[in-house]
């Protein structure tokens, strides 16, 4: 056996994740869009309309209206869904603003979606079905404590779901309201979310 063998024997061998991995951490994606991991490829989504964004900013003035200093609202966060192998850039993640800022700075990895307290996703046309299966079922696995899905093309008009409590891979409660109703966030959020309050 020649020297080069036994270092490679030696040497961990890499799982496509790590590829994969490596190739979202050194992407050039065009401003506004987002690139996940996603099914074993990188996906990039591209940017969202107006009035998702309109939601997105609603949302995060109700969370920072009653989040202890402790705890953040990101957006552009890449979050890891280890047991699966996923990378999802959410809408917003609320995190302990202790664990972004102990990040190294020269990096862009994800953080661990296990550590996130909510997330929450904001649906388009074109990946609807998505957040509310896939991402669904992934944020359960993380496990993800409280998953808010706002669905402006549910088939029976536009609502938002607050799933909570997951435990093996699905969550065990959902509260599901339309649009004009309010919502109450669980602790430590603890406030209520108007979802009359949302751009059309």
């Amino acid at each position: 056996m020649t020297a080069a063998m036994v270092e490679n024997d030696r040497m961990p061998r890499r799982r496509p994740w790590d590829f994969l991995l490596q190739a979202w951490r050194e992407l050039d994606v065009p401003e506004g869009w987002r690139a996940e991991i996603d099914g074993g490829r990188i996906v990039l989504v591209p940017p969202p309309h107006a009035h998702h964004n309109g939601i997105a900013d609603a949302v995060q003035r109700t969370l920072y209206g009653d989040l202890p200093g402790t705890l953040g609202v990101y957006q552009t966060l890449g979050i890891h869904i280890a047991p699966l192998d996923k990378l999802y850039v959410p809408d917003l993640v609320v995190m302990p603003r202790e664990l972004i800022a102990a990040m190294d700075a020269d990096t862009s990895d994800p953080v661990d979606a296990s550590e996130a307290l909510l997330v929450v996703e904001i649906t388009s046309k074109g990946n609807a079905k998505d957040d509310r299966t896939k991402k669904l079922w992934a944020y359960a696995h993380a496990p993800v404590p409280a998953y808010l899905l706002i669905d402006r093309f549910d088939e029976h008009g536009p609502t938002t779901t607050l799933f909570t409590e997951p435990q093996n891979g699905a969550y065990k409660l959902s509260e599901r309201i339309p649009f004009g109703e309010q919502v109450r966030l669980p602790e430590p959020f603890g406030g209520l979310l108007d979802t009359g309050a949302f751009p059309g």
